[in-house]
Order: C-alpha cells, then structure tokens, then sequence
C-alpha cells in the first residue's frame, strides 16, 4: 500500500480540468497562473471544475510546467518554485517532457466525490491521478487530500511536510511508469519515493 491509502493513478485523456488550452478558451490571454484569484462561473468548458466545487483557486504565479492548486486548503508548502523545477528534472531524467501539470490540493469531501464519480469507490483516498499524457509529452491533473496527508503523516508518525512531499512525488513517479499494484512493484515505488525525498532534502 501506498503511504496511507493507497494512490490511485489513472488514465482519463478525454478531460483536463486545468489545461491551459482550456483556460485560455474561457479567458483568451490568460494561461493556468497568470492570475491570482478566480470565481468559477457556469461555464461548459469548466464543468469539471463546477462538478468537483472547485470554486476559488488561488494559484502561484510561474512560468513553470507544473502548477499548484488550492481550493480552501492553508498549509504550508515551502519553496515551490524549487519544488516545480525538481518535479519537472526528475521527469526529464526519465525521458519525459513536462506538458502541463496540475496538482489540485483539495478536502476529503472532495476527493471522495472524484473517487464515487470516475473510481466508483466511496471513500477518499491521498491522490488520485488523472493521467493525460501523450507519448513522451506529460499533462496530468493530480488531486491530493490534504486531509489525508495529515491523517497518514499522524499515523505513520512521520512530519506532514514528509508525507505531502512524498505524494506528490508519487504522482509524479505514477507518469513515469511506476506502479505499485503488486509487491515487486511496491517496492521499487518506495525506494523511488525515499531516492527522490532524499535528493529534494526532505
């Protein structure tokens, strides 16, 4: 099993929820951080957004591939700048190029809803990650529990700041190629985990 519950990594390249193709559709000009703060409106181009109820985002501004989403959720997430880059190296060192990335930081409640609509489980999970990739060009929409990390970082007794980064590393490992479905696979997943927690220095 993952760190808690185990992530869950999945294909779904109908749907993007943050593409900046997307974005720029609704707000000709504007890319996935060019601004601070939006209110979602009934929208057709954003009925993934209004389905999950994600409704204000607060987003770092960044020429990076990667981007950080926050519906309603404060914790500290230090030197993202730093984090964005190490993310996109440590795609680039297995030969992917860094499309768009989206890491949507959101509630239990939230995620569970992602879980009964497109996973038929009732239940919340860590970090559900909708994979859009095509060939070697990464773009993924990954949803992570804050409340999740905070539970599994208690139960495993390690800090909160371990655990969270341990997860979005998962994500990131999870478009790599790496699974963690049997027990040979687990255990390269880990070791990837620890090699990239160590290298970021956490």
């Amino acid at each position: 099993v993952s760190p808690g519950t185990q992530p869950i990594s999945m294909s779904f390249k109908k749907i993007s929820s943050f593409s900046n193709s997307l974005i720029t559709a609704s707000w000709p000009g504007l890319n996935a951080e060019s601004f601070t703060t939006i209110g979602l409106i009934n929208n057709t181009k954003l009925f993934l957004l209004t389905r999950f109820s994600l409704r204000i985002l607060i987003i770092m501004r960044s020429k990076s591939k990667v981007c950080f989403f926050f519906q309603g959720q404060r914790f500290s997430l230090q030197n993202r700048s730093r984090l964005k880059g190490f993310i996109e190296k440590t795609l680039k060192a297995e030969g992917l190029n860094p499309g768009q990335l989206n890491y949507i930081f959101c509630s239990d409640r939230e995620i569970r809803k992602i879980n009964r609509t497109y996973l038929k489980h009732d239940y919340a999970t860590d970090i559900i990650t909708f994979d859009l990739s095509w060939q070697k060009d990464v773009t993924a929409d990954i949803y992570i529990s804050i409340d999740r990390v905070r539970e599994n970082a208690k139960d495993l007794g390690v800090s909160i700041k371990n655990e969270l980064h341990r997860v979005i590393f998962h994500g990131a490992l999870h478009l790599c190629g790496y699974k963690d479905k049997k027990p040979a696979e687990i255990k390269i997943m880990r070791a990837k985990e620890e090699e990239l927690l160590s290298k970021y220095g956490v």
